[in-house]
């Protein structure tokens, strides 16, 4: 009888070690690090779009363009200048040391003439690239809101994009689990996917030093790589805890 209680004994401690072994799983979902609405930088009316929903583009790549004609009837115009400006300020240069014929005051007029020629050839190729909407990041166009030949005003939103290969974990956990929540460290994820539960390694990117007053919890973020964007952003998840 005793042998048989020090087996059941055993039997209880050893199920209570496994279970306290067991991990412990946090829910939360899933964001893109990167979200954003584009908007024109200048009214206009929309003339190119290079890109449809959906579509992955690298940083730099041009999505929209609005009318741009007379801006860059403009920036040739500023070159011409330019070009005729730099002339004249280098053959009165050239001249001033050698002739009295041209006075110090009308060399300092020619060269602030062409330094004013630069400035407004520059400030013409700014407008003309206000009305070139770029990818700010890498990533996907979700949403496009403006279609060709419609007119747009400054501010006007024209797209939306996100960045699906770096994402953030998002949760809402007790106080008392915080000290284990250290930034910059590892911290292991899952995922429910089509082909199984999807495990990836994230990195603890915040943890909020202050318990939330509605919830009483608090708020942790976990930034995480999604390369070949397998696992989309608003996906629940968890954090496994040993």
């Amino acid at each position: 009888m005793k042998k048989a209680l020090k087996v059941s004994f055993l039997g209880i401690i050893a199920a209570a070690t496994s279970i306290s072994a067991a991990p412990l799983k946090i829910d939360g979902l899933t964001k893109p690090a990167d979200e954003v609405k584009l908007s024109a930088a200048a009214p206009g009316i929309l003339t190119v779009q290079k890109v449809k929903e959906g579509d992955f583009v690298t940083a730099g790549t041009v999505l929209f363009e609005l009318d741009k004609n007379l801006e860059e009837l403009e920036v040739e115009r500023r070159e011409l200048v330019v070009e005729v400006k730099k002339v004249d300020f280098e053959i009165t240069q050239k001249l001033f040391p050698s002739t009295k014929g041209v006075a110090k005051e009308e060399l300092e007029k020619k060269e602030r003439e062409y330094r004013l020629a630069v400035v407004e050839l520059k400030i013409a190729k700014e407008q003309l690239r206000r009305r070139i909407i770029i990818a700010p990041f890498s990533g996907v166009v979700t949403e496009i809101l403006l279609d060709v030949g419609e007119a747009c005003q400054a501010q006007t939103e024209l797209a939306k994009m996100v960045d699906t290969q770096h994402c953030i974990f998002e949760a809402h956990i007790d106080p008392s689990l915080g000290p284990r929540f250290k930034v910059n460290e590892p911290v292991p994820l899952e995922f429910d996917a089509p082909e199984g539960t999807m495990k990836v390694t994230g990195k603890v990117d915040y943890c909020a030093t202050v318990v939330d007053r509605a919830s009483g919890l608090l708020r942790v973020k976990a930034v995480f790589e999604n390369p070949e964007g397998k696992i989309r952003p608003g996906v629940a998840g968890k954090i496994s805890l040993q």
